[in-house]
């Protein structure tokens, strides 16, 4: 039973024990975020409320319902700003699953479950049935399955019930550690070997229009594409499906060849995003309606708008409706929101100075973290803040900080605060090699860190209000 009280008497160590959280979670989650709120003592040690208490468990059963930590704290904020009291209510709304897979498992994750047929008979046993085979590293088996599945049910109902969520239970093993990389791997490829059977094999088209679906620069993900292909095809659908990892080059030339009526794109990471910005930005010019959606846009609310065409939502189940939809009054979106000037130049610089930053930190972590990790981190980290800056706002980049941080730990063996060392030594690297026009970039490790903005970039603030209050 929960209850308001707001009286700090409990210690560190018995918010742990209550809560089974560790201390250094608790630590990275204040810092992080500002939740929770302690008081502190003269000696500067933290007294928790039981209202506290009752909130972390809150947290924690956003958590096991699926959220990641960034959008259950999200949520919290959200309940507080309309005057309601979290802990009042008898259930929190569904939220995207955020278990840590690859990328595209947790796309598939993120979206709201298919309508089950027959949970406690045939389709729930054949799914169980063919996870156990795909792990297994059973091929025949698992095929035959799938095979006795779409002769039993719709095809609609076996990818959506039967496939997406054998993968999604396969990625959340993976994550935690239960799941080798290489059984997830054969289940994927499995499934994808089955999706692209079935695409080649749907009836010519019945209606007028073409439609392109299509995956943006790097980024390598195609079960969501396909499957959207597929479903698309069904209902009689014209669709020109290209697949993992378009670049940019040619794309006027295949539009010319094409002449799609709508352009279809899917990104499930922040730096893929940034290439389908630019994609759409090029079909915007061309007067191409674009249509898109992915994970990473169900993860930071609001990057959507930073992209000209059609958002198509975060669930699975309408976007071919949606698309429909669209079809009717075909016309070119712009984005409604346009990057500003600050991260434009906060951008080049960044770019300028990445090499300086990085080995900067290279000097400040020489034996933190195995060198292998520590290679990597740069590698996608400084990818990912060229992509949040490219895209107008460095917030985009929390929802993937828990995420890694579970794997260092899952996956790695890695203390739990492994990750917020290497952001300091970035944080570091950043103000000795960024100047003011790196302010944006500064800021945001400043507050992710709680650390006081440096007094050579208070005068800039002043002149990015403007740009903050966009993001």
């Amino acid at each position: 039973m929960t209850n308001n009280d707001k009286t700090p008497i409990y210690n560190l160590k018995a918010v742990v024990q209550e809560t089974g959280l560790k201390a250094d979670t608790l630590r990275a989650w204040e810092r992080r975020y500002g939740v929770p709120t302690p008081q502190r003592t003269e000696s500067g040690h933290r007294l928790y409320s039981q209202y506290d208490i009752d909130i972390l468990k809150w947290l924690i059963e956003r958590q096991e319902d699926g959220m990641s930590i960034s959008r259950a704290i999200e949520l919290l904020h959200r309940l507080e700003e309309e005057g309601k009291n979290p802990l009042d209510a008898a259930s929190a709304p569904g939220a995207p699953r955020n278990d840590g897979r690859s990328y595209e498992m947790r796309t598939l994750s993120s979206l709201p479950e298919a309508p089950r047929l027959g949970e406690t008979g045939t389709v729930a046993q054949m799914r169980d049935a063919w996870v156990k085979a795909c792990l297994n590293f059973e091929e025949s088996q698992a095929e035959q399955l799938l095979a006795q599945a779409f002769a039993l049910f719709p095809a609609e109902v076996v990818c959506m019930d039967l496939i997406q969520r054998g993968l999604h239970e396969i990625g959340a093993g993976w994550y935690t550690g239960r799941v080798t990389v290489q059984q997830e791997h054969f289940a994927s490829a499995l499934a994808i070997r089955r999706m692209e059977a079935l695409l080649a094999s749907t009836p010519a088209p019945t209606r007028a229009g073409r439609i392109l679906v299509s995956c943006p620069p790097e980024e390598e993900h195609t079960f969501v594409p396909l499957l959207i292909s597929l479903l698309l095809r069904r209902r009689g659908w014209d669709v020109v499906y290209l697949g993992a990892n378009v670049p940019l080059l040619n794309l006027e030339a295949t539009l010319t060849s094409v002449r799609p009526n709508l352009v279809v794109l899917t990104a499930q990471q922040l730096h893929t995003a940034a290439g389908l910005m630019e994609m759409a930005e090029v079909l915007f010019q061309a007067r191409i309606p674009t249509a898109f959606g992915g994970l990473i846009f169900t993860e930071a609310p609001g990057l959507h708008e930073a992209i000209p065409g059609y958002y198509l939502g975060d669930k699975l189940e309408h976007v071919v409706g949606e698309i429909e939809h669209i079809m009717t009054n075909l016309r070119p979106v712009p984005a409604q929101r346009q990057v500003s000037y600050d991260y434009k130049e906060a951008l080049d610089h960044f770019r300028s100075r990445q090499a300086m930053i990085e080995a900067e930190i290279w000097r400040l972590m020489p034996e933190a973290i195995p060198q292998r990790l520590l290679a990597l981190a740069n590698l996608n980290f400084g990818r990912a803040i060229i992509a949040a800056l490219t895209l107008g706002r460095m917030d985009y980049l929390n929802p993937d900080l828990d995420w890694v941080e579970g794997l260092l730990v899952n996956h790695h063996q890695m203390p739990a605060d492994a990750l917020d060392d290497y952001l300091s030594a970035y944080y570091e690297a950043a103000l000795r090699h960024l100047d003011r026009r790196g302010y944006v970039v500064i800021e945001w490790f400043a507050r992710l860190l709680g650390r006081s903005l440096p007094t050579e970039y208070q005068p800039r603030a002043e002149n990015t209000l403007s740009a903050r209050r966009q993001a």
